[in-house]
């Protein structure tokens, strides 16, 4: 009676008038498939396809983590599952605003995401050797592009707040802190609570 009711169910789903024999026999055969592997199907079934994707996304997903043999592999695999890790693949490229990236850019990010080989293996200019992955960089001291990148930051952070209408400044001099640093940016109108600006550090992968 449930099966009935169930291929009934989505004959009315289908269509207001008769609905092929191939598209209820498909119907059933998935219906069938899917309580196999997952479970019980609810009575009424939800018209939203999400319910139907996830748990096989989510038996894809355990599969491909039991399949992880590095500490790496493991650390690309749960960056590039986690929630908006792939939003900047959807910036607009515009050069004015500093979102617009070269070949070589995207070529490093898309590699970095996916844990790809990026570069020959060669010693550093600190004398470590580099593997085909490249994550030295980010960490070495030595690097070329890390004073590079950082001001491209806070380049960027700058812009965004003169777009706002808050007047700013970058590396401001005669901030005293208790560690000896100097913040990266500081506004020049007050901002709240009587308080006199506000500062602010960029801070990048390497």
């Amino acid at each position: 009676m449930r099966q009935q009711w169930q291929v009934h169910s989505i004959s009315r789903r289908t269509s207001c008038h008769a609905v092929p024999v191939l598209t209820v026999s498909f119907g059933w055969t998935y219906l069938s498939e899917w309580s196999s592997s997952f479970g019980a199907i609810p009575d009424v079934l939800p018209p939203k396809q999400p319910f139907w994707d996830r748990p096989g996304i989510l038996a894809h997903q355990a599969l491909v983590t039991s399949s992880l043999t590095t500490p790496s592999q493991s650390a690309s695999f749960l960056a590039a599952s986690s929630p908006h890790s792939g939003d900047w693949l959807f910036a607009l490229p515009i050069a004015s605003c500093g979102s617009r990236l070269d070949d070589e850019a995207v070529r490093v990010g898309v590699g970095l995401r996916l844990g790809l080989p990026l570069c020959v293996p060669h010693q550093g200019r600190c004398g470590s050797l580099v593997d085909t992955f490249g994550l030295h960089s980010f960490v070495c001291k030595r690097a070329p592009g890390r004073s590079a990148r950082h001001h491209a930051l806070n380049d960027l952070i700058a812009r965004a707040v003169a777009s706002a209408g808050i007047p700013a400044t970058k590396e401001p001099q005669g901030l005293s802190r208790s560690d000896g640093k100097r913040p990266d940016g500081i506004t020049l109108i007050p901002w709240q609570a009587g308080r006199a600006c506000r500062a602010c550090s960029s801070t990048r992968c390497g």
